[in-house]
Parts: C-alpha cells; structure tokens; sequence
C-alpha cells in the first residue's frame, strides 16, 4: 500500500525544512533507515532515513523547496506491507530535550534521531506561508511589527512592511557577456540569512588594538618543541583563547546573549569559544566547549581537531552550536584589519590578524617588533563602547606578557 511519509518536526519551534538534495528517485527501490533525503533547518543539515521499505512512488519537494513540518514528503509503496489504517507520524515525544544555541553553520549531516533544533528566528510566530512570502519579499520577519493572536506576523503585516520600505530604481541593462546562474539555497542560504539578521539586528561597533606578540612568538618557539613530542601542533590560537576567557570573566556582558522573546540578557558562566572557519560549504565556526578549563595543549588538539571536521565536511550537530562568543582569523591570510559580523545572537566577535614583524618605538629607539592587530565588533544594544575597549585591553596585556597570562590560568 501507499504510505505517506510527513515531515516530522525535527526539534521543538521548527516549522520547516529546506530541501538540499535527494538521495533517491522516483521508481527506486529502499530499505528501511536508509537515508532518502538532506534537509537544512535553521541549525543544521539532517539526513532524514526512509521509515518503511518499499518504492519510491512520489516525492513532493523539489530540491531547493520548502517543506513545512508535518506535510507529505514522501509517498511511498510498502512491499508486501498490510494495509493500515493510516500513515504514522512520528510522535513529539521521541525528540530529544532541546538545547538553545545560536544561528547553526554546520557543514556535516547526521541522522534525524540525534537532531535537536532551536535559534531565535524561530520566537517569531509565524505560518509556513508568512515565511515563505517574507523570503520571496526579502523581508526580515523579526523587524515586521505583529497584528496577529499572541503576537503572530500575518501575510498581511509583511506585505504592509514591504509596501512601507523605501524603494530603489531598478534599470534594465543589456547583459554584457556569459553568465552563471546558480541557486541560492542551503548552507549558503543559510549564511546569507543569518548574516542579514546579524546586521539588521545588531547595532554593530568596532574597536581595534594593536598588539606586540613578540614575547609570545618566543615563548611559543620554545613550546614547540615539547608540543610536538605531545603530537601537538602548536599555533597562537589557544593562547588568544586562553587570553579571551579571562577577559570575558572580567566583562561578562560580552559573553552573553539577547532572549528577544523574554526581553532578557542572558549572561553566560560556562565559556564555549567559536572558531570561525571556512568549509566546504562556506564559513563554519565549529566550539571548543569550556575552553576556560582546558590547558593550551589541550585546546590546541581541540581546535585543530574541529577544524579538520569542519574541513572535510564531518563535523556534527554539537560540534557546531552552543558557542557564547566567536574568535574570527584567517591565520596567515588574516590582513591588516576587518570588522567581523557578529554571530547572532552573542554580543561580540573577535577578529584575529596576522602578525608581522614591523617597526616599533620602544624606548625612543625604533626596533622591529612582531605586531598583530584585534578588532572586536560588540552588539551596542547590549555592551557599551567601554566594554568592548576595557575588554580588548585586558586581552592585549595577556598577550603581550605571556608571564601573566598564564599566572591567571585556573
């Protein structure tokens, strides 16, 4: 018989999925728990196995659709399965308990039965259809003022917000040569949307440091040695973690987030640090979790170990959420300066630079020195300009005189 497979709602607040790819056609033969189909949430890329074996008889998205939470997704023709009365859904209760996190950059998939989904977008109450209509208008469903029951943005209110938003002259040119036209969907969608919300959202600042490594270039040097003996690969990394943790302890505003729907600050006593980095799929940042407990060897096998995942595409779910503040940095491609996008919700980021060595006055004489600079971008609603300035400076000293850096190690 015919079984009608629904979306099943993957974490509590998800509406809806966005089809990546199909692992199966129609006329295909599957087996039960074989993997059928990759849908991105707003957390993460789940691979949904087939709950029946059986034909492949109908799929109702298309890559790149939208499939609401509780739709058929799937028909399928069970082979040689009686018939029952009706097609099972799978009930609330098998989800797993809920862990908040922010906007997910996760770049590797995993099983349905192991996915828990959260973020604030989804504390906007909204239908399917008000979402997709605010998509296709490229309206941010936050900034849309609600008329709805219990606060629910309507069709109607993002088309109003649409019709009230300042207008710009499109001009129709003449194509001037080949062109590529690629879709805009899953990881790099994502990106794209929770960027947005960043900047629309966050009353960003910049504030910028330099800072002499030149005592912590030859401290590390030394440590290289018996790093390596550890099978450790030793970079300055930890060492800016190590720095960071103990000035968020001094200014914990800036490890904290905004509870848009409660209007409350969440200030965080546990210390996860996101690393940002580039994936197959575009920017990652994968979470060294309670990095204030763990030695500079420890978290230099940590990160590197996140990165390799986040590289090849096999990071999971937890690997990627739950960070309270983000540490941006190309490494040696890292510039002179940049003003990094916070990620929403965390009020600050962190932007590490390459260092070089330069010139430097040190005592009225002009020596070389190995300089690097920190920009720090802070989300002004929440942290004023002191805040993001005493912090940085508190990181500077650490840096600049390892000696007491590791003095503030617990």
């Amino acid at each position: 018989m015919a079984f009608e497979f629904h979306l099943p709602d993957i974490g509590e607040g998800v509406v809806e999925g966005e089809i990546v790819s199909w692992k199966v056609k129609v006329g295909d033969k599957v087996k039960l728990d074989q993997p059928i189909v990759e849908i991105m949430t707003d957390k993460a890329t789940v691979e949904i196995p087939s709950p029946k074996a059986g034909t492949i008889a109908k799929i109702n998205f298309k890559d790149g659709e939208i499939c609401p939470v509780g739709k058929v997704l799937v028909v399928i023709d069970e082979d040689g399965a009686p018939a029952s009365p009706k097609p099972v859904t799978p009930p609330p209760a098998a989800r797993p308990p809920v862990a908040a996190a922010p906007v997910a950059r996760a770049a590797g998939s995993q099983a349905i039965e192991v996915v828990d989904v959260s973020s604030s977008r989804e504390r906007v109450l909204a239908t399917p259809a008000t979402r997709r209509l605010a998509r296709q208008m490229g309206v941010e469903l936050g900034r849309v003022p609600a008329t709805g029951k219990h606060g629910r943005v309507t069709t109607d209110d993002v088309k109003r917000f649409n019709s009230d938003a300042p207008r710009t002259l499109a001009i129709a040119t003449k194509p001037g040569g080949a062109e590529e036209r690629i879709p805009l969907r899953g990881m790099r969608k994502r990106i794209a949307e929770t960027m947005a919300r960043s900047v629309h959202t966050a009353a960003h600042f910049t504030y910028v440091e330099e800072i002499d490594m030149t005592e912590l270039v030859t401290v590390r040097e030394r440590a290289k040695m018996r790093a390596a003996e550890r099978g450790v690969r030793l970079n300055y990394l930890p060492f800016i973690v190590k720095a960071v943790v103990s000035g968020l302890k001094k200014w914990p505003m800036l490890n904290a987030s905004l509870d848009e729907a409660a209007q409350e600050i969440v200030r965080k006593r546990y210390y996860h640090i996101g690393i940002a980095a580039q994936g197959p799929q575009g920017l990652a940042v994968s979470v060294v979790r309670d990095a204030d407990k763990r030695s500079i060897f420890d978290l230099s096998q940590e990160i590197d170990r996140l990165g390799e995942a986040v590289r090849t595409g096999t990071a999971t779910r937890d690997e990627l959420v739950g960070s309270t503040f983000t540490i941006s940095s190309l490494g040696k491609l890292g510039g002179v300066l940049a003003t990094p996008i916070i990620n929403f919700p965390e009020v600050a980021i962190l932007g590490v630079h390459k260092i070089e060595e330069r010139p430097a006055v040190r005592g009225g004489q002009i020596v070389a020195r190995h300089l690097m600079n920190l920009s720090i971008s802070v989300d002004h609603r929440l942290a004023d300009g002191w805040d993001g300035a005493m912090f940085l400076q508190d990181v500077k000293a650490l840096l600049e005189d390892p000696t007491t850096m590791f003095m503030e190690m617990v």
